[in-house]
């Protein structure tokens, strides 16, 4: 399933400030809802989305502009729990107490309950209206953010940014562990033990040593993307970047969704998306996304692009288990944001997906051109041809290409104009394209 629309990343609006920025008074009505972290109060209350949408309409979003915009009165919270065990497990996790109402907590944090407000919200945590549920290791997250914004290190909407887009991957890998890892650890050891019972003190040796790995994890991939970025050729390039961007696309993914089980299903797409994420890091790319049925992936390099998109067909065509695979590749500028890309390439990129054959990998001609220009591929197998045949009288080696390309007929592309793509195959070293 290809997405149509790929720049699906547009600024949303954001919440108006209240009216003179200030927080509530002490006596404020308690039903006036303000978000407050409570991963507990997610789960076993009625969770808010994490952007704030509710039934009136979208909530706060976060917007790179200068001036953010007043945020949104929610009437409905949800509860903390209260449920012994989840406490027990929240302090565990915390490290602290709940002492704080989410008013409480902002004024101790010297910030306004309309900032922290937006903060909690683009973290992903539910409105608990003035539920004392909070810790001071809430306070101390609220000072670290505020503080960055005072010292001029970020703007204010910056900040925002900061806490959706840390919120955002923090939630997924959480609720990945809890629902498939530690799911799978806590079944019972004995006979008449619950899994609750195995949960804390699993969770209390687990949780320093996953918290180590996630900051290593962390610090590898900043580290490797500040090398990306400090190559960038000028300053432009460093947020409009020119990359290769590709699509893997399941074909008849539909129909296999009535056939499977869900059971089934969820194990080939965890495959699926396994193998890519494993392919995609091996050969040099990053994988931007996965969507079930499809992955997103990026390269610096074309000739990484193509191999990756080629060893994704082949992989994918030995396992019979699978369905048939299509790619899509584009070569040009891209806008990078929270770590997803944006733009017409990533849509042309799209549209090839789309319109490839199964089992087959389409570029367009930037890609193309790169290739040739970068002598992974020949101009023609013509050329190929008469430069064998030359090396082979002056008894010199022939180039080397490791792709061969087959220009397709052009067509026209909806949003893009006519788009001549290029048919991508592995040639064999010295030979003619297979």
């Amino acid at each position: 399933m290809t997405v149509d629309d790929t720049n699906s990343g547009a600024d949303d609006p954001q919440d108006p400030p209240d009216a003179a920025g200030d927080p509530p008074t002490p006596d404020e009505p308690a039903d006036r809802s303000a978000p407050g972290p409570g991963a507990a109060g997610q789960r076993d209350g009625a969770q808010a989305p994490a952007d704030g949408d509710g039934e009136d309409g979208p909530g706060p979003r976060a917007v790179s502009g200068e001036h953010p915009l007043p945020h949104h009165v929610v009437e409905h919270t949800a509860e903390p729990t209260d449920n012994p065990l989840a406490i027990r497990l929240e302090h565990l996790i915390l490290g602290a107490e709940r002492q704080y109402t989410p008013f409480q907590a902002a004024r101790t944090a010297g910030v306004s309950m309309d900032l922290a407000s937006r903060f909690w919200r683009a973290m992903g945590f539910a409105d608990i209206g003035q539920a004392k549920a909070l810790t001071e290791a809430d306070v101390l997250a609220l000072r670290r953010l505020a503080g960055l914004v005072e010292a001029g290190l970020l703007s204010e909407p910056m900040a925002v940014q900061v806490a959706r887009s840390t919120g955002q991957t923090t939630a997924r890998l959480a609720e990945w562990q809890i629902d498939s890892f530690l799911e799978g650890l806590t079944e019972p050891p004995e006979p008449g033990m619950t899994r609750t019972e195995v949960t804390y003190p699993l969770v209390e040796l687990l949780l320093p040593e996953l918290e180590e790995f996630l900051v290593y994890v962390w610090r590898r991939q900043l580290a490797a993307a500040t090398g990306r970025v400090v190559q960038a050729g000028d300053d432009d390039e460093m947020v409009d970047r020119r990359l290769c961007v590709g699509f893997a696309d399941l074909v008849g993914f539909t129909r296999l969704t009535r056939r499977l089980e869900e059971e089934e299903l969820g194990e080939l797409v965890e495959a699926f998306e396994t193998t890519a994420a494993d392919l995609v890091a091996a050969h040099g790319g990053r994988l931007i996304k996965t969507l079930g049925d499809e992955v997103l992936f990026a390269a610096d390099d074309a000739g990484i692009a193509a191999e990756i998109a080629l060893r994704l067909i082949e992989t994918m065509t030995h396992d019979e288990t699978m369905p048939a695979l299509r790619v899509g590749i584009a070569f040009g500028t891209v806008t990078t944001r929270m770590g997803d890309v944006f733009g017409t390439t990533v849509n042309l990129a799209s549209r090839l997906t789309s319109i490839a054959p199964r089992d087959t990998v389409l570029v367009d001609g930037a890609l193309a051109e790169e290739l040739i220009r970068t002598g992974e591929a020949p101009e023609s197998e013509a050329l190929a041809a008469e430069e064998a045949a030359t090396a082979e009288k002056e008894g010199t080696e022939p180039p080397a290409y490791r792709f061969g390309l087959q220009p397709m007929w052009q067509r026209p592309v909806r949003g893009l104009g006519v788009v001549e793509p290029w048919l991508l195959a592995r040639r064999p070293a010295g030979g003619t394209e297979e």
